[in-house]
């Protein structure tokens, strides 16, 4: 029988309750209790079951419940630990959906995720506690602002702070916060053009709640990126963040190699290439990972297609890319042409703060784009697109910064392996039309489409450019990885005289036989630009 999967269902209680697939993650909270952090940050790329993790982490904490059904048949019922189970208070947000178009939006959207958390312990208090008594007063008033909105942002800040003071004099223990996507209000803030209004409340709100240990025991937080200890978290000195690069806390996110194989079992299916292919590649400290929000949807549609989403991050990675210099750049196509690339990745900062190529890495590093493949010195490392599903979301990105269609680069690769040079030549001449830089310094409009080709055949080509081979340096060179499809050499001409050029880059490509050591059908390609316009002279041969 096929099992019940939780696709889109990030609710601890919920998924056990209700008997839903779960891969058991439940010795995170071993983890957890174990080490001396007071505040830790857990950076993960969305949907990797951050919000599943912290759930689960309320639900076993939780004073207010009674958890022990939930949690039976779980890894760390069967440790010392489970001794503690709904022995502290729980403080818990997640404000994953928290945006806003405006400054206005985001505080409203924030405070009604603080209000959700006060009305738990306003149905507490009420009867329980003296109501003008110290800080409860200003529990109460807080309440009714925040259920009125009526709240001022100097108050939203202090709010967090302020709970915490109540809820610990309530119990007289120190409760444990958790936070989940502490960072989404951030980004929305940035990618509407208001970050820096906002960048005093967001120091004052998450700097207030989490510092000192006089009212808190514990504090979880969970994001995409670390926000600069400098900027938001200035007033803590004792926070702990475990990136991608950790090792602690390294299988808790996403599914390792084994859980995968075990649910698509469990479905009928077969954890073979083509789905490693399609959805492995992730690694965290050391631990190699799969996008569980992406093996859940093939489970269940049984149908290798794209299914990650990343929507929180999406328009600031493409604004980035596009915003970026030379330098990035460089490194950029060097990546999608050779698969990999040495480069600085600040992980330890965000994209938001401090606008740097290093940043910038570390954004796709933190948000899945990319994956760490080696450590090499300080924030040295060597990086991989981890596999072609992420690889589909570049060709997208590609194609927007050329300003063209994805469709329309793949059918353009569709017409040149099929040798069918007319209909290459119709949609190639569209796309330049239609193409332009995504950097002021690059006028070249083939340029943005050979990238694009580097993504577009993965798998079924070897492309290389400007690589020695015959008598000479070829600018593209498609090394067939299967005797169905022929090799193909383009070299490219600049100039008026079209005609001319196209002859004589053709020639270039035969007279230095840039096809030397390939086997097979070869198709040479000779292609002349003037501004907007192109042609193209080509040629067949068989070694």
């Amino acid at each position: 029988m096929k099992p019940k999967l939780p696709i889109g269902i990030d609710s601890f209680k919920e998924i056990r309750e209700e008997s839903w697939y779960y891969a058991d993650k439940s010795l995170m909270i071993r983890d957890f209790i174990e080490s001396s952090d007071i505040v830790a940050l857990i950076t993960r790329p969305r949907r990797f079951g951050k919000t599943l993790a912290m759930t689960m982490m309320r639900e076993f904490f939780d004073i207010t419940a009674d958890s022990r059904a939930i949690f039976e048949g779980l890894a760390i019922m069967d440790t010392e630990y489970a001794e503690q189970i709904n022995s502290r208070p729980v403080i818990f947000f997640t404000f994953k959906d928290c945006k806003g178009n405006t400054e206005e939006q985001l505080l409203a959207a924030m405070g009604r995720v603080i209000y959700g958390e006060y009305v738990k312990y306003y149905r507490l208090f009420l009867g329980q506690v003296d109501e003008n008594g110290p800080y409860f007063y200003k529990f109460f008033a807080t309440f009714e602002k925040l259920r009125n909105n009526t709240i001022e942002p100097c108050e939203i800040e202090a709010s967090i702070r302020l709970l915490e003071i109540v809820v610990s004099e309530y119990y007289g223990i120190k409760p444990n916060i958790l936070i989940d996507e502490y960072d989404q209000p951030l980004l929305s803030s940035f990618e509407n053009g208001y970050h820096g209004e906002l960048k005093n409340f967001f120091s004052g709100l998450y700097g207030s709640a989490l510092k000192g240990q006089d009212h808190i025991h514990k504090a979880l937080l969970t994001g995409i990126q670390r926000v600069v200890k400098e900027s938001i978290f200035s007033q803590l000195n004792h926070i702990s963040v475990y990136t991608v690069l950790d090792d602690y806390y390294d299988a808790y996110f996403g599914l390792t190699e084994q859980e995968t194989g075990n649910l698509l079992t469990a479905c009928g299916l077969a954890l073979d290439d083509a789905v490693k292919q399609k959805y492995d590649g992730y690694l965290f400290g050391t631990a190699e990972m799969y996008n569980p929000w992406s093996i859940l949807n093939y489970a269940n549609r049984k149908r290798l297609e794209n299914y990650w989403i990343n929507t929180s991050t999406n328009y600031l990675v493409k604004a980035a890319i596009a915003g970026a210099d030379e330098f990035f750049h460089m490194d950029f196509e060097k990546l999608i042409s050779e698969g990999t690339a040495a480069v600085m990745a600040n992980l330890g900062s965000s994209f938001t703060e401090l606008q740097t190529n290093s940043t910038l890495w570390g954004l796709l590093v933190n948000s899945g784009y990319v994956t760490v493949v080696e450590r090499l010195e300080d924030i040295d490392v060597v990086v991989r697109i981890p596999n072609g599903e992420v690889r589909s979301e570049f060709v997208d990105i590609v194609a927007q910064q050329a300003r063209i269609g994805a469709d329309g680069l793949r059918k353009m690769f569709r017409y040149l392996t099929a040798k069918d040079m007319d209909g290459f030549m119709n949609t190639y001449r569209d796309l330049v039309i239609s193409c332009t830089s995504y950097h002021d310094a690059r006028e070249n409009a083939y340029h943005m489409l050979f990238l694009g080709m580097c993504l577009s055949l993965h798998g079924l080509y070897k492309i290389t450019s400007n690589i020695e081979s015959g008598h000479g340096r070829s600018d593209i060179r498609m090394e067939s990885l299967s005797a169905d499809r022929p090799h193909i050499i383009i070299e490219f001409k600049q100039g008026e005289d079209l005609d001319a050029l196209k002859e004589e880059a053709l020639r270039q490509i035969i007279d230095n036989e840039y096809y030397a050591g390939l086997q097979g059908s070869v198709l040479c390609a000779g292609i002349a630009h003037d501004k907007k316009k192109c042609a193209i002279s080509h040629k067949t041969i068989t070694r």
